[in-house]
């Protein structure tokens, strides 16, 4: 459900922009503050062997995570909802740099193809690293399943490439409304499928990995599932989860968030859900909400949070059942981390994305 925000700070369009102390740190130098993001980053399970109530307490929030999550509150609260503009408007707009955030920074080494899955094409956007390719990852952008696109975060999927050494394959999924459950599940399942058969041959390594940020995490999930229940692949090396919605039912932070509009709110959840599922009633079956399926036997994962991320409880919970059911799972929790924190400039998105990067390189033996 994330908003893609650029990296970039100012919108040229004239829209409101990022205000420049959001984006500096309030206390000390760049280095102080990166060296704190990264001491609260260390909250993490999976070695530990415990949950501290120590990354929940508002005093672990950092002066400078503070400052932005006020700063983005700010922003938002004036701002139209996508579901009185309309989706394709809202759509159009951010691709434009229209409002708060920039237009998408486009990358001259992404390329578009279409791969036909079923007698239907779907497009994906290809970033390859520099060298030779150690792995593939297959990369589900977020938006709630009605906005974003593959084309909107090319920063994000060369970094991914260049520190990981993996190519990085975007799936252009069908977005609700227009296209409601279960077209964007499908399509990402669509180029999952290509890519177990063809990945070899195309990119030279077979070693997949798979993930993606908000609904991205959603569809990733879902997707390891029916890989593993309808085609009998159990291959990916890594699941790369970031506050995704596991829980389409609502978990008690979703439901429990309110109103601020510090990215995500409980109200957009449901708009965002209602689009993507009409008429569905059945919120605890698996292919809609992963956290209530069989998660036995499914590949090492890494849970991505912020502790003021409406979805929080989503990671707390799919992490918990991911490891019981016998899997490999790590838990990493940031103070302060709004919604969406990992797609923003500042110290502690990262400390989260260098987290990230170094789980997908581990996960085809490359630590």
């Amino acid at each position: 459900m994330s908003l893609q925000m650029s990296s970039r700070a100012t919108s040229p369009q004239g829209g409101r922009a990022l205000p420049t102390a959001a984006l500096a740190p309030a206390r000390g130098s760049f280095k102080h503050a990166a060296i704190h993001a990264r001491e609260n980053a260390i909250m993490t399970l999976g070695k530990s062997g415990a949950i501290a109530p120590d990354w929940f307490d508002p005093s672990a929030i950092d002066a400078d995570t503070a400052a932005f999550n006020t700063a983005i509150t700010q922003i938002l609260d004036p701002l139209p909802n996508w579901w009185d503009v309309g989706a394709q408007a809202t759509r159009d707009a951010r691709k434009r740099g229209d409002g708060p955030f920039p237009a998408p920074v486009i990358s001259p080494r992404a390329m578009n193809r279409m791969i036909d899955v079923g007698g239907r094409e779907v497009s994906v956007r290809i970033v390859a690293p520099s060298g030779t390719p150690t792995g593939v990852y297959l990369h589900i952008h977020g938006g709630g399943w009605v906005l974003g696109s593959a084309e909107q975060q090319d920063p994000m999927l060369e970094r991914i490439a260049d520190n990981t050494g993996q190519v990085v394959v975007s799936v252009e999924y069908r977005l609700a409304p227009e296209f409601p459950y279960p077209a964007g599940p499908d399509d990402c399942e669509g180029i999952a499928i290509w890519l177990a058969k063809n990945a070899k041959a195309e990119f030279g390594t077979d070693a997949l990995t798979i993930g993606g940020e908000s609904a991205g995490g959603h569809l990733s999930a879902v997707t390891i599932l029916r890989m593993r229940d309808r085609h009998g692949y159990a291959g990916f090396k890594g699941a790369n989860l970031v506050y995704g919605d596991f829980d389409l039912g609502m978990t008690p932070s979703q439901a429990a968030f309110g109103n601020e509009r510090l990215v995500l709110r409980t109200l957009d959840i449901e708009k965002f859900r209602a689009a993507f599922l009409p008429g569905v009633t059945d919120f605890r079956n698996p292919d809609i909400s992963p956290l209530y399926g069989d998660l036995k036997g499914l590949c090492p994962a890494l849970f991505t949070v912020g502790t003021r991320d409406a979805l929080l409880d989503d990671s707390l919970f799919m992490h918990a059942r991911w490891v019981a059911a016998g899997n490999r799972g790590e838990l990493a929790v940031y103070p302060g981390g709004a919604h969406g924190f990992t797609l923003f400039p500042g110290p502690l998105p990262a400390a989260a994305n260098a987290r990230i990067d170094a789980f997908l390189k581990a996960a085809i033996g490359l630590d």
